[in-house]
């Protein structure tokens, strides 16, 4: 995949001096099919629980047991759907961060987030060290479990 840059950010490797134009290039594409295999995805559960099947089988249910499977089956897809929407939304705002100069650098220190993170994690928009620190403040509240 080529990177189309805005005007304003067309020498991206001076204006973010962490990645070199391949790795970027690189990143991007595994990002576009990341984002191309999620929405295919989606498309595939949302047939899936549209399907008749599943819908005689949460409509007709003849005990507890198989109500439970049907709404399992049903919560279960909703979560995959829910899910694979955030990943795809996490995608979309790293292009918007790679048009405008401002992918590769860390949304709260502005530091550089470095290669091998964005590798690992290219939606990545903290560095590390900010990272951390925010699932330290930002953690859900404990849920008491059995």
């Amino acid at each position: 995949m080529q990177i189309k840059m805005s005007s304003e950010s067309s020498d991206i490797l001076h204006y973010m001096n962490i990645l070199k134009k391949a790795e970027l290039d690189h990143l991007a594409q595994i990002m576009t099919e990341r984002k191309s295999r999620l929405l295919q995805e989606i498309r595939e559960v949302l047939v899936r629980t549209g399907d008749e099947r599943y819908a005689r089988l949460a409509g007709e249910v003849a005990d507890m047991g198989d109500e439970s499977v049907a709404d399992l089956l049903s919560d279960v897809s909703h979560a995959e759907v829910a899910r694979d929407v955030n990943e795809v939304r996490d995608i979309v705002a790293a292009e918007h961060r790679i048009t405008t100069g401002r992918y590769g650098v860390c949304i709260n220190c502005g530091a550089s987030i470095g290669y091998e993170r964005l590798a690992a994690y290219p939606t990545a928009k903290r560095c590390f060290e900010c990272q951390q620190n925010h699932e330290k403040t930002h953690a859900p509240a404990a849920r008491p479990s059995l």
